[in-house]
């Protein structure tokens, strides 16, 4: 599914929308009606419908002919996708990560005159987790070969390339702690950033401050805020982390608002449809965490 970007996207905003809440059982919304929950969020009437042109044409949701108006729903393996992260942003700090002892090592030589093979490279492997330790060296703690191997694989540079599972020894590597490879400081300090920002928030959850207009914008931009972390932070053993370490305080904070909010925002979503789709509008439900956190 597309990220929910700062400054709120429309097509990244449409599809946290359409993947945050069980317009019942995903079943055709009518594109008057997106329009006009996009608006809430300032979205303009020309950039919504613009929106949902490009969003299928990507595949991500598909019209659906109802008499004379056009509707729209998530298609199936949107659907799955969508399953699949929100379980992922959820679920991310949960349990401490335990350490194995292992490292993954992806070592590679790609002449200079492929030098824009060289940073693709780069770039898939940290989206995998991996982090830079020398240059041409990469590295992730456990094991993560198989997803290394595919992104090789798919660059054509397995040939140029070695992938290890090793017991990290930093005699092997010229000294070199592996944690110097992450960015412990800056990923600190956007966590401490989150805490700070969302806190006040939470107090006035608590204290019954939100109404339904705010709670269906505020939830969605928790969500936004949050999903950055599950995609950037490299999950070290919790045991190579510092004691105070704020990724459990984040998460309950994160937890915290889009769970309490949820009710409110589902009120204001079912009023914003209902005059779309009519009774249909009642059955709209605001996803939780334990509904995923506890399924199968």
């Amino acid at each position: 599914m597309p990220r929910l970007q700062a400054g709120a996207h429309p097509q990244h905003l449409l599809a946290t929308l359409l993947g945050d809440y069980d317009f019942a059982e995903r079943s055709p919304i009518p594109s008057a009606a997106i329009v006009h929950l996009l608006a809430e969020f300032g979205i303009t009437a020309a950039s919504a419908r613009s929106t949902l042109s490009r969003l299928a044409k990507r595949g991500l949701i598909e019209p659906v002919r109802e008499g004379r108006r056009t509707s729209y729903r998530l298609t199936d393996k949107a659907g799955q996708v969508h399953d699949r992260r929100i379980r992922h942003f959820l679920a991310f700090g949960a349990a401490p990560v335990p350490d194995t002892g292992k490292w993954t090592v992806v070592a590679f030589s790609v002449p200079e005159s492929q030098r824009d093979q060289r940073r693709v490279l780069r770039v898939r492997l940290q989206e995998i987790g991996m982090a830079t330790l020398f240059d041409g060296v990469l590295i992730a703690p456990g094991d993560r070969r198989d997803v290394a191997a595919r992104v090789l694989a798919e660059l054509s540079v397995g040939t140029a390339a070695a992938l290890m599972l090793v017991t990290f020894d930093s005699a092997l590597f010229g000294g070199r702690d592996p944690l110097a490879a992450y960015d412990l400081d800056g990923l600190r300090a956007r966590y401490d950033d989150f805490i700070t920002s969302y806190t006040p928030l939470l107090e006035r959850v608590r204290a019954g401050a939100v109404g339904i207009s705010e709670a269906l914008v505020a939830r969605t931009k928790v969500m936004d805020a949050w999903r950055i972390f599950p995609d950037t932070d490299p999950a070290l053993p919790t045991v190579l982390l510092p004691p105070d370490w704020p990724l459990p305080a984040a998460r309950s904070l994160f937890l915290a608002i889009h769970d309490n909010l949820g009710s409110l925002a589902e009120i204001r979503v079912r009023n914003l449809l209902e005059k779309y789709i009519g009774a249909r509008a009642a059955e709209i439900r605001a996803y939780r965490s334990d509904q995923y956190l506890t399924d199968d």
